[in-house]
């Protein structure tokens, strides 16, 4: 468990960076705590990704070098930045503390289940306490976008979760998955809704589209995380479950939350800006 407090340098602009293996996200405080809008830009390593959005994001938005305080770094990726990015205080922040931060930030919530689904999944219990705040890395799960494009390569041919989401309108989820109605009676689950799915791909049929079998991948991964944030709620009796990460732009993604949360007790949020929800916890802190 770790505990942070977040607060920015008087006078200066604050940075976060999160550095993924080709993708860097950035963001920027001002000095009297406004958001400067968050991008990302990708290319072929961390190092060049790291410093093309720095670029990118000063040059946008008019921010001088000299205007800085700052700049907090973190992700995967950002083992491989060494020195300090032109000579400005670089300081290293823990990735699943930025989860934490950024999810109630961008919720403005106190406290949450925060779950992060990126190339896999994260999940953090975030708590206000006082004048800080706590959080604690609750596991995760291998299941996340590097499943989806795995799965989506292989049984598919398509290489983009862009072209997958847009190819799996239509999909057709009966052909696919088993459903709870497929293999019992109402009568004997009493409260259970009997459309919830018993078995991903349980009912893959020969005469499946690819738009079904599109839709179930989508599917399997989003269910996955859904109930193991389900299951972690339920340990802290928190019912809020904050949902950040690339993911969460893609609409068959955010669908699976919106019909299981009802079903679970469960209030999944998808905050504005949720793809940026860690590299704001890490200029955040």
């Amino acid at each position: 468990m770790a505990e942070r407090r977040t607060g920015r340098r008087a006078g200066k602009t604050v940075l976060g960076i999160d550095v993924g293996g080709s993708t860097t996200k950035i963001v920027g405080f001002r000095p009297d705590g406004s958001i400067i809008t968050p991008l990302f830009v990708k290319a072929a390593d961390p190092l060049t990704s790291a410093y093309g959005a720095f670029g990118k994001f000063t040059v946008e938005n008019g921010i001088s070098l000299g205007e800085i305080g700052r700049v907090n770094m973190t992700g995967v990726g950002s083992a491989f930045i060494t020195e300090p990015i032109f000579s400005l205080p670089l300081t290293r922040v823990a990735e699943f503390d930025s989860i934490g931060i950024g999810g109630l930030y961008l919720s403005g919530l106190d406290e949450a289940i925060v779950v992060s689904m990126g190339t896999g999944t994260a999940i953090i219990h975030a708590v206000k306490d006082g004048g800080g705040l706590r959080t604690e890395y609750l596991g995760g799960t291998g299941v996340g976008g590097g499943t989806i494009n795995g799965l989506a390569r292989k049984m598919l041919g398509i290489e983009s979760v862009t072209h997958l989401a847009q190819v799996c309108e239509g999909g057709d989820l009966g052909n696919i998955d088993l459903r709870v109605s497929d293999i019992s009676r109402p009568e004997l689950y009493p409260g259970m809704k009997t459309d919830l799915t018993a078995s991903n791909f349980g009912k893959h049929s020969d005469l499946a589209t690819k738009a079904d079998v599109a839709l179930g991948i989508f599917n399997l991964v989003a269910e996955t995380v859904a109930m193991m944030a389900v299951f972690a709620s339920r340990r802290f009796e928190c019912h809020d479950v904050v949902i950040t990460g690339n993911l969460t732009v893609i609409e068959p993604i955010r669908r699976v939350f919106e019909t299981l949360g009802p079903a679970f007790d469960t209030r999944f949020l998808i905050p504005e800006n949720s793809r940026f929800g860690t590299v704001i916890g890490a200029a955040l802190q």
